[in-house]
């Protein structure tokens, strides 16, 4: 929140008391009262002219150079505010204590740190000042140290402009991208001060030599003739979400709306946007709710609410889920380590759902808006608010930061020097003390086996080491498509389940095989309960040439466990096989007493001793060529069949 200066906020100070102007130069009095009728009407010009000559008719006219200071602070020329608000504490300190507030706002405003901190220590010396106003500046005292720091050990940044394919004259911000970096989606604002001005989505994609192709408005029925902007794109590229506000009451091309702004989706079908619609309660309310950030799985959806509340708009960060029915939950706001009393936005979860970046004005930073990190923590908590240091953040207001899917390279928007036109896009390399962890993904579709049908299914992703469920997810019912990113510091242990079908389990081995440019990408058939269906058991391991149950086995088997419970009808045989390394006999009672372990491991877990039986098979029924090791490695395995349903 920025603390709004007003020039009529001095006139009530001065004048709803009848307090007595300190000159005794009538001339300048009279200047003094006709330069408050022209600011009545926003006469600036002449306002001005007028203070000039009863500041000159009268130098100790401490009044009139407080006027000054807000005449000029309401025309932005801020080092001139200064200036005169400096000379008015000088001619009487204790006259409007406020002032010393107000010069350190600017000053801070403008970087200049050593000096706004000994203003606002001044400021809080005066016992009668309102509590909002303290609070503020006994944060940006704090703000002022934390900044001469800062300045002193700058983070290493080196931003460069995206280039005429995604700026332009016009403003680019509120970035967003796919989780396998090559497709970004923005916000542009078209128009100019005195023209109409509209917020339209513009998109582009990497072109063979990886740079990005010129940018293409993404036209209906997305864009419309009013405002549209500060979007989510979903990891797969096939769902954005988007802030729409409307403009006199009105939302444009029939979008009903809660609030000011809401939150609006639209899916894409082939090369075609569905009609957005609007994601209604609990998410939107009669407030304003904007700027989202969907996480990779699709699953949280991170955004920002903001209410008005007297002279200030107030912003904070909330969160909502996905429940079974794929409905939203009710929003919840997140914590104090990341809220704070004043203004949170611009929102960012990274892919690997454990890095949240957003800019804040509450928390000590190089005052205005900076930008901040946040991570989850194991206990499933956010750590505290990480400033990310200047010169990323500077004594200007920062915001709209994206961070690309490898952690590598941040985009922001700014306004600085050599762009194209007002804001923006720039990339820069992150530096390593706020880089995300990086990620790949996992995507495919699950069917039928038997049909081809696409099926909608539960899927499970598991920490192969701690046996953790660390994602549950969701096939899509119509097209079977799923998506899930990776860790490239996990193994992982994915299990697919549906009703009336045999579950599906596999490992990938993300530590070993992690390249973000070689995404796993695999289809997943289902096989219909039938008697004489089979799987095999990917994930149970044993000691070699032992029959003993290695720890990452239990994953799998507790998936077999549940899937028998959950089918008490059916009856299932257990069957070993190996390879041909060995005598046919040795490898007979190797692979009988590995498919004996698995089923003394059901039984001690309750299943019914009647609904099972094993059998070993040596090497008599190979699924693959026993002459290399990797068809040799397909042999060895386990897996049941269903002998009864």
């Amino acid at each position: 929140m920025k603390y709004t200066l007003s020039i009529f906020l001095l006139f009530v100070t001065l004048f709803s008391f009848g307090q007595k102007l300190s000159t005794s130069s009538r001339k300048a009095k009279k200047l003094y009262e006709e330069a408050s009728y022209h600011l009545t009407y926003g006469q600036y010009y002449e306002a001005n002219e007028k203070l000039q000559k009863a500041i000159k008719a009268d130098p100790n006219f401490y009044e009139a150079f407080l006027l000054l200071g807000d005449l000029n602070t309401d025309m932005k020329q801020n080092k001139t505010a200064i200036r005169y608000y400096k000379k008015s504490l000088e001619l009487n300190a204790d006259f409007y204590p406020q002032a010393y507030y107000y010069v350190a706002k600017l000053l801070i405003g403008e970087g200049i740190y050593e000096d706004a901190e000994k203003y606002f220590k001044s400021y809080i010396t005066y016992p009668e000042i309102d509590a909002y106003t303290k609070s503020d500046a006994e944060r940006n005292i704090l703000n002022c140290q934390f900044a001469l720091t800062a300045l002193q050990n700058p983070v290493d940044f080196q931003a460069v402009n995206l280039g005429k394919n995604i700026n332009s004259m016009y403003s680019e911000y509120f970035p967003t991208m796919t989780v396998d970096g090559n497709f970004i989606l923005y916000t542009r604002r078209l128009g100019d001060e005195d023209r109409h001005q509209q917020e339209d989505f513009y998109a582009s994609i990497k072109g063979e030599n990886k740079k990005w192709v010129m940018s293409q408005n993404i036209g209906k029925p997305i864009n419309t003739q009013m405002n549209e902007g500060a979007a989510t794109i979903s990891a797969d590229g096939k769902t954005i979400i988007f802030t729409a506000c409307e403009q006199n009451g009105v939302y444009s091309y029939g979008r009903n709306g809660y609030g000011s702004c809401d939150l609006f989706f639209t899916r894409r079908k082939g090369n075609r946007w569905s009609n957005p619609v609007n994601l209604g309660p609990p998410i939107n309310t009669s407030n304003w709710e904007s700027q989202p950030s969907l996480s990779a799985d699709g699953e949280t959806l991170y955004f920002v609410r903001g209410v008005r509340r007297a002279l200030r708009r107030e912003s904070d960060i909330y969160v909502s889920t996905l429940d079974k029915e794929g409905y939203w939950t009710n929003p919840k706001k997140l914590p104090p380590t990341i809220n704070t009393e004043e203004a949170e936005e611009s929102v960012f979860i990274h892919p690997n759902g454990k890095n949240l970046y957003f800019a804040s004005r509450g928390h000590v930073g190089m005052g205005g808006s900076d930008i901040f990190m946040s991570t989850l923590d194991e206990n499933q908590e956010w750590g505290p608010a990480i400033n990310l240091g200047y010169p990323i953040n500077t004594y200007k207001d920062e915001n709209s930061l994206l961070v690309g899917p490898d952690g590598e390279i941040g985009y922001f928007a700014s306004d600085r020097e050599g762009g194209f036109g007002g804001l923006d896009i720039y990339g820069f390399p992150m530096p390593e003390e706020i880089k995300p962890e990086p990620v790949t993904y996992f995507k495919g579709l699950v069917y039928d086996s038997l049909s081809k049908q696409l099926l909608g299914a539960q899927i499970e992703l598991i920490d192969m080491a701690s046996s953790k469920v660390i994602k549950n997810g969701h096939s899509n019912g119509s097209t079977g498509e799923f998506f899930l990113t990776l860790s490239p510091h996990r193994d992982y242990i994915i299990n697919v389940s549906k009703d009336g079908y045999l579950f599906y389990s596999d490992a990938f081995l993300s530590q070993k095989n992690f390249d973000r440019l070689k995404p796993f990408i695999k289809n997943i058939p289902l096989l219909p309960i039938e008697v004489g269906s089979s799987i095999v058991l990917k994930n149970i391991f044993f000691e070699t040439d032992k029959s003993n149950l290695k720890q990452e086995s239990f994953i799998e088997l507790k998936k077999l466990q549940k899937f028998l419970q959950h089918n008490p009808k059916i009856s299932i045989e257990i069957a070993g096989h190996t390879d041909n390394i060995g005598s046919y006999d040795y490898n007979k009672e190797l692979s009988g007493n590995r498919a004996k372990a698995v089923y003394e491991y059901l039984v001690g877990e309750g299943i019914s001793a009647e609904r099972l039986s094993y059998k070993g098979y040596s090497y008599d029924k190979p699924i693959a060529p026993n002459d290399t090791e990797e068809g040799r490695a397909q042999n060895r395995r386990t897996e049941f069949i269903i002998i009864r349903k």
